[in-house]
């Protein structure tokens, strides 16, 4: 997949959280990747190696305008 994600766009994991949700917001940007889930609020941190692998779909940022 290719990097087309940036700071505060919304993205769906493969698998679920355990709180039952797949949405999270990117929280960072840089050699590491950090989410946020959009349900709890749990952080997770992972390298973009990672995060590539695990990622299903990007939303986009929900707060930007068209």
């Amino acid at each position: 997949m290719e990097n087309n994600y940036k700071l505060n766009d919304n993205v769906i994991m493969k698998k679920p959280h355990a709180c039952g949700t797949n949405e999270w917001k990117i929280t960072r940007v840089g050699v590491d990747i950090k989410i946020q889930c959009n349900n709890c609020g749990r952080e997770i941190m992972m390298d973009r190696l990672e995060f590539n692998r695990k990622l299903k779909k990007v939303l986009g940022d929900k707060n930007e305008q068209n």
